[in-house]
Order: C-alpha cells, then structure tokens, then sequence
C-alpha cells in the first residue's frame, strides 16, 4: 500500500505541473503586467510582443512545461522572472521562516489539543468540557484570517503588548529575542485555527476508550485515573488523532499563506502570491508541485503512523 501511494506521487505532482502551466496559458493576466508594472501602460503593443517573445511568454504552454521538467531533472529550477533571482535562492531565502512558523504553531497545537483533550475526554459532560467544547465550535467557524486580524487588534493595537508584524522591530537585527517576540502573534493564530478539530478528536476518542473493557479492567484493578489515561487511554487515541492531523495539512498550509501575508512573515507565502500575480511560472510550478508534494507525503506519513500506533488497523488491513 506503502509502495503504491509512493509510486502515484509521481503522477499526481506530473498532472498538478501540466495543469498549471495550462491554466497559466489561458489566465486573463498578463505576466508581462506583473514585469513592466508601472511601466506597463506606457509600452507599446509592439514594445510588448517583442518582450514576450525575448522571455518566452508566447510559447505554448506544453513546451513550457517540457523545459520546466527538463530543467528539473537537471536541478535547474530556473529564474523567477518577478525577484530577478534564480529560483533556488528565492526559496532557500524564505523557506527556513516558513518551517519555523509552521513547526512551532503545529506544536503548540498538537499539545493543547492532546492535554485538553484528554482532560475533557476523560471528565465529558464537565463544566471544563463544555467550555472548550463551545469554544472549538466558536472558532472552527472562524477563518485563520480572522483569528489573525483579531489577535493583532488586541495584542497589538489594543494592549502593544507584541508587535504586529514583521520579522523584526524596524532597523533591528533578527537575533533569537527579537525573531522570538515576532513570531507569538502569527503561530498562536495558526495555531488556534487548527486547534479545534485536534481537541475535538482526542476528546472524542479518549471518551470513547474510557468505556472500553480494558479501562474497566484496570479500574477494578484500583489503577488510578492518571495512570490509566497515560498508560491505556491516550496511546489507543492517538491513531484517530494523527488521521485528523494528516487530513488538516492543506488547511494548515493555505492557513499559513494567510498568516503570513497578514503578520509580514517572510516566509513562502510571499513568494507564493507574488508568483501567482505574476504568473512567474518556475517559482510558482516550484512552490505548487512543491507544497502538493509535502501535503500528499505528510499524509502518508500520518496513516503510516496510524497503522503503527493501532494495530488494529494494522489487523483490519
């Protein structure tokens, strides 16, 4: 199963290219608007038609996509037409900023939701239970964007308490104290718009297990209730809860794009966006055959580890 979810991966990224640069070819824009910019109504047709043919822009889009792959399996990724850089510089540049954000917000939610779940799992119907579950309803209607604007409204207009955007104070150097104290707003709103569905399938999986013979069997042991949500409970309530986070990492990607472009993170996002006005295609066929790729391996990776924590689903396979 392993083996052939690998060998698709191949296919899928291969589709996901041609589509794009097909889309690309039939876009309403006009790279040449995202190159010249104010430049662009001032030059002639002719000005313009003898640009497009110097970058290439009036050939068709499946040529297009055969060098782009030609270059690929030569580890060229190209020049992006809108930094005036080569492609590989523009991603080493933003990538590391994207990974923290993402890897600290994914964190920060990964154990909230695991605490808060089984505490509410295992005291369902409490009062703590249906506060949080409230609030998980509340903000599951909310989009990251949102959760953005209003973290910066009251912790950083209302109270000043952090910063509002940005990698750093203006002119400052980015030292650890200052990447650190940029870094609160935007990965606790990432992390809360992902929040929701994690606790929510710990709870319901813990208060599921709770009832299970083997709980039952180790209370009437005299096992204590700590022990025996660490030890019995939480571990048969993990397999759920990976398959919940495999499924959200599209979510958590497109929730990052948005995070960044609100907060000024220099991550992808940037480069992500830029390159779509643009239809600055190396980057942008880089960014997207990339982030499918990451999404559809994270996925296998998260019912590799499903299968690992249950053996029941091992079993049922």
């Amino acid at each position: 199963m392993i083996g052939f979810r690998l060998l698709t991966l191949i296919p899928v990224l291969a589709a996901v290219a041609a589509g794009l640069f097909a889309a690309a070819a039939y876009s309403p824009f006009d790279p040449l608007a995202g190159y010249l910019g104010n430049r662009y109504e001032t030059t002639s047709e002719a000005d313009k038609a003898l640009l497009a043919r110097e970058l290439g822009l009036d050939t068709p889009w499946y040529q297009l996509l055969g060098r782009w792959f030609g270059r690929m399996l030569t580890g060229d990724l190209g020049m992006s037409r809108g930094y005036g850089q080569p492609v590989s510089q523009v991603v080493a540049e933003r990538i590391p900023w994207t990974v923290l954000l993402v890897g600290v917000s994914l964190t920060m939610a990964v154990l909230i939701a695991v605490t808060l779940g089984v505490w509410t799992g295992m005291r369902r119907g409490g009062l703590v239970d249906r506060a949080v579950s409230t609030a998980c309803v509340v903000v599951q209607g909310l989009p990251p964007f949102v959760l953005a604007l209003a973290a910066i409204g009251i912790f950083a207009v209302g109270t000043g308490w952090l910063p509002p955007a940005g990698l750093t104070d203006a002119g400052a150097d980015p030292d650890v104290a200052q990447v650190l104290r940029h870094l609160v707003l935007p990965a606790s709103a990432l992390a809360l718009s992902q929040l929701p569905w994690l606790l929510l399938a710990v709870r319901e999986s813990v208060s599921h297990n709770r009832s299970e013979d083997f709980v039952t069997g180790a209370m009437a042991r005299g096992v204590d209730a700590t022990t025996i949500a660490r030890r019995h409970i939480l571990p048969m309530s993990l397999a759920p809860f990976v398959t919940i986070l495999g499924a959200r990492l599209p979510e958590l990607v497109v929730g990052a794009v948005l995070v960044e472009e609100i907060f000024s993170w220099p991550g992808i996002a940037g480069a992500f966006v830029d390159s779509a006005t643009d239809l600055d295609m190396p980057l942008l066929a880089l960014l997207t055959v990339g982030t499918t790729g990451a999404v559809m391996l994270g996925s296998l990776l998260a019912d590799i580890a499903c299968v690992l924590l249950d053996p029941r689903v091992r079993a049922d396979g």
